[in-house]
């Protein structure tokens, strides 16, 4: 067993699921923004949901949460 290489590839894996977290956080904190806005329309819910897979009601719990934490 090469623990040298284990050890590497786990590193790359926390790496990666740590790159992954925060583009993921980037692109709610986004997609609340564009949805929260006064002038956001019926279409720029249906683009921000095309875009990313998420559902109306996934997103209306997007924004209520980044309203809770004040996610700007």
């Amino acid at each position: 067993m090469d623990l040298a290489k284990m050890e590497l590839a786990l590193q790359r894996y926390q790496d990666s699921v740590a790159a992954v977290d925060a583009a993921r956080a980037d692109l709610e904190a986004e997609a609340a923004a564009a949805l929260r806005s006064g002038d956001a329309t019926p279409e720029d819910w249906a683009d921000v949901g095309r875009l990313t897979g998420w559902s109306e009601q996934e997103l209306r719990r997007l924004i209520a949460a980044a309203d809770t934490i004040d996610l700007r």
